[in-house]
């Protein structure tokens, strides 16, 4: 039997070394920085503002739509007017609503507020950053109402959801790994959320946990396998790879465009050096399959008629040899994204351009030119599948039918917006 005070002194120990393991390393010294300083660099982690600001809103009033395969879903009011915001929340409420995906009226949320994650956040996580939220300036503002089909339209029905793929915890440090280890996966698990938009769902929006971080669609973007799956995956990456395309949004082997470009900008380019390694150690470790997707070899064809376009349209800032411009145009040569297991990405970036991220170390975002108003799609495939299988890459043939599909996705979210 471990007397009383033994026992609170292996609790407190186990509390501290929990903290010490979660805790950003740039609060370690005790009163370096407030609460809702603090606050604040957690909500940068977690992406908040992505979310919960409109298109020309103010920041985190709420109202940016939400696209989801069921729907669209219109992001909350988080500034803290009692009226449409949370001013009139307890420190309770929000954090069963981080916790457990139920608001403070007791209506259950949706997972497209990533709650599955956010669930493994602690407790004082959760407090400092509700204090900084609270710091805002209160924004009266009502978001409009979901377009969701009946029975999802009833937020009761995620009770259902939840009793089928919720388990609420908060994160367990694995005491066989290294701190820098368990403070990368707190980050990445939790307020992170990385496996929400990486890994795939099932029909019912739910992540297919036996694949998490292999890759997953997000409004006609497909978001790459994190994993150490070769080609498609990030075996060849190394940690310090992973760091410098957090912090900065490319690295010598990709560059960020869509989703991703937004979140470095607005959440990891600010995180401190030594968490965005934490989270490279960590995604670095993630098993990856050896399972190669089925492909076809492409014919002669096929090739020969993407490397003409190639040549006449990309090489300028691709190169010849696939290797771009250092800093400047990102490598196709062995880039994970343009060999990731669907094309999706890679056609949608010809089609429409992208914008990459911007930061205080680059703030001057460089950006993918469209081509689909110039490119037909039989054009588009041709030069696709000519990249994702040069110099040394290898990856499924783009068909124009896919093209097709996509280019008529992709507009008709144009139009409605």
């Amino acid at each position: 039997m471990i007397p009383r005070s033994a026992r609170f002194a292996i609790l407190a120990g186990g509390a501290a070394l929990a903290t010490f393991l979660i805790w950003p390393a740039a609060f370690a010294q005790v009163g370096q920085f407030n609460q809702e300083q603090r606050g604040r660099y957690l909500v940068d982690a977690g992406d908040c503002a992505a979310c919960h600001t409109a298109e020309r809103g103010e920041p985190f009033a709420g109202g940016r739509p939400i696209e989801t395969p069921f729907g669209t879903i219109y992001s909350p009011n988080i500034t803290p007017d009692p009226e449409t915001g949370i001013g009139a929340w307890t420190s309770d409420q929000f954090y069963r609503a981080m916790h457990n995906g139920v608001a403070a009226d007791g209506t259950h949320l949706y997972p497209a507020f990533p709650y599955p994650w956010f669930t493994k956040v602690t407790r004082q996580d959760v407090d400092a950053i509700r204090a900084y939220l609270r710091t805002l300036p209160a924004v009266k503002s009502r978001r409009p109402p979901n377009t969701l089909p009946w029975p999802l339209s009833e937020t009761a029905s995620m009770a259902g959801w939840n009793e089928l793929f919720f388990k609420p915890g908060t994160f367990q440090p694995d005491k066989t790994k290294s701190g820098e280890w368990n403070r990368g996966a707190y980050l990445v698990q939790g307020l992170g959320h990385c496996g929400a938009c990486h890994s795939p769902k099932n029909i019912l929006g739910a992540t297919q946990n036996g694949n998490r971080y292999q890759g997953g669609t997000l409004n006609h973007w497909f978001a790459p396998d994190l994993t150490g799956t070769p080609g498609g995956g990030l075996k060849d990456w190394s940690v310090d790879d992973i760091a410098q395309f957090l912090k900065t949004g490319h690295n010598k082997r990709t560059a960020a465009y869509g989703p991703m470009a937004e979140v470095v900008s607005v959440s990891t380019s600010k995180l401190t050096d030594s968490d965005l390694h934490a989270m490279a150690t960590y995604i670095k470790s993630l098993p990856g399959t050896s399972d190669k997707p089925t492909t076809q070899t492409p014919g002669k064809n096929v090739m020969d008629a993407g490397a003409a376009i190639y040549a006449d349209q990309c090489s300028a800032c691709h190169q010849k040899n696939g290797e771009g411009v250092k800093g400047v145009f990102p490598a196709l040569k062995g880039d994970s994204v343009v060999q990731s297991k669907t094309p999706m990405t890679v056609v949608r970036l010809i089609l429409n351009g992208g914008h990459g991220a911007w930061t205080k170390s680059d703030p001057n975002a460089k950006s993918m030119p469209s081509f689909g108003w110039k490119l037909s799609d039989n054009e588009i495939a041709s030069v696709a599948t000519f990249v994702r299988n040069s110099w040394g890459n290898s990856a499924s043939v783009v068909t124009s039918g896919e093209v097709h599909d996509l280019r008529q996705k992709v507009e008709a979210v144009t139009s409605a917006n």
